[in-house]
């Protein structure tokens, strides 16, 4: 292709990089952040444990007061709560003779998560016979996976890794629900296209690099969804060439080919995992699906769209909430098109397409518009403090945002369950939960545009020249 002063640029980019690395954490250094990670999760575990046992009942719940000590002590997991109810004490495999009912509700093994997700769920059932039990060998299986992220940053992004491994939102939520799996995935996915794996590393061709990580993007959409939408901004550096376009095919301005089996992979990847499961209880998997697109955005969603709205908002107010449901996507799909247009015009004016930004920023996207907004997805944000260089400024308000969410809105329903004033003027409990919704949602609109602008904290350890010019 001809030299332009652009191409120029990167050439020079790429040779300067080619001859040298970038400072890489020691293997002593990355064990201690892995430890660290580790206490990080125990001590998370210990907090979701207070609300295990000592006595149980005969379905194997945990006595005395189970139902008040959730939320009063501020202890309470999904994965503990669910061991009654979708059939998980029956240790009945997902979805394969599953259902949904005349009332909406899970019945014959179904459960309103992904299919490796139910995997997961059944798998960590397998040996409980009691919620105390299931809690702590789902822990067992997910731990791996939090530690497997700390590693991923660690080798991305050095001691920056620490806002990870250390966070606030690690301890709340680690146990809270099945988070850890899909955000292994998706930190993989960046880790695969910007470092590679084996001794070649990122000397492997970006367009290698880029399907495994479609892969693991496919893969992370069968755990929760969310990865999928970062395949369309991983599409773009790959139509793009990559860093300064330095690894398009050759002769090509435009790697289109690339960008379309990127898709492919994604997408075969999701529907291999998916078909299995269809084929064997169609009725069971696709309840799971059916169950998420029908739930209101009520008190327990925590979204913008329960609160901009109330009183109207009310489970039982079919209008609004079906205009919840039409709106709702309808914005999410707005804010993922603005995130990748911005994203264009600074591969424009850089010459790289910033995929990761424009991920972070689709997340945020998704994060605030979405009807449902449960307080473990914050750990889906976490990793993007790492890998994006944002001011600490935006880490701690989220942070202190998030916590006064966590921590609020359980005690809050304390109060309503125990039938005490729990008006915005009768609790602080409520005040933090107003708190926690509002100050998220407006941290996520200046994250949006902060992401956008940010700089990844990671860099190529190599970049491959094109093979001519």
């Amino acid at each position: 292709m001809p030299v332009t002063a652009g191409t120029e640029s990167a050439l020079l980019e790429a040779r300067q990089e080619r001859s040298s690395t970038v400072a890489r954490l020691s293997r002593t250094a990355l064990a201690g952040l892995v430890l660290l990670c580790g206490i990080t999760l125990l001590i998370g575990f210990a907090n979701k444990d207070r609300c295990a046992g000592p006595e149980f009942d005969q379905w194997g719940r945990s006595q005395p007061d189970f139902h008040e000590r959730k939320y009063a002590d501020v202890c309470y997991s999904d994965i503990q709560y669910l061991w009654i109810g979708r059939d998980i004490d029956r240790h009945v495999f997902p979805y394969v003779d599953g259902g949904m009912n005349e009332n909406g509700d899970l019945v014959g093994g179904s459960v309103e998560y992904p299919v490796l997700t139910g995997l997961l769920i059944w798998a960590g059932a397998i040996f409980a016979n009691t919620d105390a039990e299931f809690l702590l060998f789902s822990a067992l299986i997910m731990a791996p996976f939090g530690l497997a992220t700390a590693w991923l940053l660690g080798r991305l992004s050095r001691w920056r890794a620490l806002i990870w491994a250390l966070s606030p939102p690690l301890i709340l939520y680690a146990f809270h629900n099945w988070e850890l799996p899909v955000v292994a995935c998706a930190v993989a996915a960046v880790y695969v296209v910007h470092r590679g794996w084996g001794k070649r590393g990122v000397d492997r061709p970006l367009i290698d690099r880029a399907l495994v990580a479609a892969m693991l993007l496919g893969l992370g959409f069968a755990f929760k969804l969310y990865p999928a939408i970062f395949v369309l901004p991983l599409m773009f550096y790959v139509l793009t060439g990559g860093r300064g376009g330095a690894e398009l095919p050759e002769g090509k301005r435009r790697d289109v080919a690339g960008m379309v089996r990127v898709a492919l992979v994604s997408m075969a990847t999701a529907v291999a995992v998916n078909i299995p499961f269809a084929v064997a209880g169609w009725d069971g998997w696709l309840a799971s699906f059916v169950f998420q697109g029908q739930r209101k955005a009520d008190i327990t969603a925590n979204s913008i769209w329960f609160w901009a709205f109330r009183p109207d908002s009310d489970p039982g107010n079919e209008a609004v909430q079906g205009f919840i449901s039409f709106a709702s996507p309808l914005l999410v799909v707005a804010s993922f098109l603005a995130a990748v247009v911005v994203g264009w015009v600074r591969y424009q004016r850089e010459g790289t397409y910033p995929w990761v930004a424009v991920s972070a920023a689709m997340l945020c996207g998704f994060l605030l518009l979405h009807k449902v907004h449960s307080p473990q997805y914050t750990l889906w944000l976490v990793p993007m403090f790492v890998l994006l260089k944002i001011r600490w400024g935006w880490i701690a308000a989220y942070f202190a945002a998030d916590f006064a969410m966590g921590v609020g809105i359980f005690l809050w329903f304390a109060r309503i369950a125990a039938r005490q004033p729990s008006g915005m003027y009768d609790s602080f409990s409520a005040q933090l939960v107003m708190i926690g919704v509002w100050g998220r949602a407006a941290l996520l609109v200046g994250l949006f545009v902060a992401f956008l602008s940010a700089r990844s904290t990671f860099e190529e350890e190599r970049a491959p020249l094109p093979s001519s010019v």
